[in-house]
């Protein structure tokens, strides 16, 4: 049985965050779920889905998140391999996980501490916009914990025009670290 599109797609790495209150309990109406006008995000699809992450992160008074190229990297493969594999979890049909592919780009090298989150997303038809993708992570408490935990300084993004499950639409994945 294939998932809902958007909503039953929608999974978090739930991780004990420290987040403003303002954004554990915003609603539909709050600066949570705006986020920056379509005029102002431009560019690739990833490059527009963090433009929004941060228009909503300078709302909270956040830092914005800064790219990151080996988290891209690692971003980017999951979501190809996503929807390759037509699967959709944050652990691959392999037992591969979030530490284990962003250690494989050498990111974690050198570092005496990190840490990581993970949000991913895919949609059909209008729920398959970089913004439609953004607008569902800040819809859901876990996603948008992560989105806004200020100990987040940097992020991947990977992009997919495809979905897992066939449908046409597009997969986003979003790799957090500090």
């Amino acid at each position: 049985m294939r998932p809902a599109p958007l909503l039953a797609g929608l999974l978090a790495l739930v991780c004990a965050l420290t987040v403003p209150a303002a954004a554990r309990t915003a609603g539909a109406g709050s600066p949570a779920v705006r986020v920056a006008s379509a005029s102002a995000c431009h560019g690739s699809p990833a490059a527009i889905a963090l433009c929004r992450m941060n228009a909503t992160r300078r709302a909270y008074g956040l830092r914005p998140l800064r790219r990151d190229p080996l988290l891209r990297r690692a971003a980017r493969q999951k979501a190809h391999d996503m929807v390759a594999r037509h699967y959709f979890d944050h652990v691959s049909p392999t037992g591969q996980t979030l530490r284990g592919r962003v250690a494989g780009t050498g990111w974690t090298r050198g570092r005496d501490s990190w840490r990581l989150g993970e949000n991913l997303a895919w949609g059909a038809g209008s729920n398959s916009s970089p913004a439609a993708l953004v607008r569902a992570w800040l819809r859901s408490p876990p996603h948008r914990r992560i989105m806004l935990s200020p100990s987040y300084r940097v992020v991947g993004v990977g992009h997919v025009p495809a979905t897992p499950f066939g449908a046409a639409g597009a997969t986003l994945v979003a790799d957090f670290g500090s």
